[in-house]
């Protein structure tokens, strides 16, 4: 755990919940579950925003852009900090995540059709703008799942994580093991990146894009990951939609598509490792009968 992570864990420590993770057996083969989305908010960006606007001495007002999660985070983190949030989501949004969003007590504007669009927006708009994932404070604070994992399961020597902008993922590396980053076939920024040796602009079309939707990586956790040598892998939606289903079946674990991109990977043998970690990062959908 480098020392910014650690920093982070003492900064965030008495606002964040620690999730629990689960040891369990899978067709025969062990694996662990850290179950971050029990988080508060239902993801992993709770720690993030408030390791950020702690770093920061809690701004007045803060803003930000969002497909729902790190909005989600930033409006909680502004509530338990005293502070005003902003968040610009994109017109599509879904419901589920923006209901949230103004519950937590966050102003909530609609802008753009796209994540990039809304981002536009937001950094137009005064306070002080709460990246979502190309921030070393973001990062340091997203590493803490990670610091967890170690922390409570040494022996684990593979970290399977779901991307997005990528920060997670980053701060996943920072803590120590080997990371396989897993995404959407259709919707894989780092994917793409990797191949072509920097941050490019990737299409975003995937059941998963309200959480892992970003169009390019960001900078700092791409040089991360790339340092770090992460591994870069795929899975289809419908892999990832009946990964999902089955966590729910065997396990009663609800989560949302994107949470369940990196057990897909591990149940179709693209994560090796003895002893492998799966991150369960967000529960945040719109759940109907």
């Amino acid at each position: 755990m480098t020392p910014d992570v650690a920093a982070a864990a003492d900064r965030i420590r008495p606002h964040v919940r620690r999730t629990p993770l689960w040891r369990v057996e899978v067709d025969g083969r062990p694996l662990a579950f850290k179950l971050e989305h029990l988080q508060l908010t239902g993801s992993f960006k709770l720690r993030g925003a408030v390791n950020t606007l702690l770093a920061a001495e809690v701004p007045d007002r803060v803003v930000t852009a969002s497909g729902g999660n790190h909005g989600l985070g930033v409006a909680t983190a502004a509530r338990l900090l005293g502070t005003q949030a902003t968040v610009y989501v994109p017109v599509g949004a879904p419901e589920g995540k923006v209901r949230r969003i103004e519950a937590a007590g966050a102003k909530l504007i609609r802008a753009g059709a796209t994540y990039a669009e809304a981002v536009e927006a937001a950094r137009e708009a005064p306070g002080f703008y709460v990246e979502a994932y190309n921030d070393p404070y973001v990062v340091a604070g997203q590493g803490t799942v990670g610091a967890e994992v170690v922390a409570d399961a040494p022996d684990v020597d593979v970290i399977a994580v779901a991307v997005g902008g990528g920060g997670l993922a980053a701060g996943t590396a920072l803590a120590g093991p080997h990371v396989v980053a897993v995404e959407p076939e259709t919707c894989c920024c780092l994917n793409r990146a990797l191949a072509a040796g920097a941050p490019v602009d990737s299409t975003v079309d995937s059941v998963a894009a309200s959480a892992l939707g970003a169009s390019r990586v960001g900078e700092l956790p791409f040089e991360l990951l790339r340092a770090a040598s992460a591994s870069s892998v795929l899975v289809s939606d419908a892999e990832l939609l009946s990964a999902r289903d089955r966590l729910w079946e065997e396990f009663r674990l609800a989560v949302e598509p994107a949470a369940a991109v990196p057990f897909a990977a591990w149940l179709h043998g693209r994560v090796p490792g003895e002893s492998v970690c799966v991150i369960l990062c967000g529960a945040n959908t719109d759940w109907t009968p």
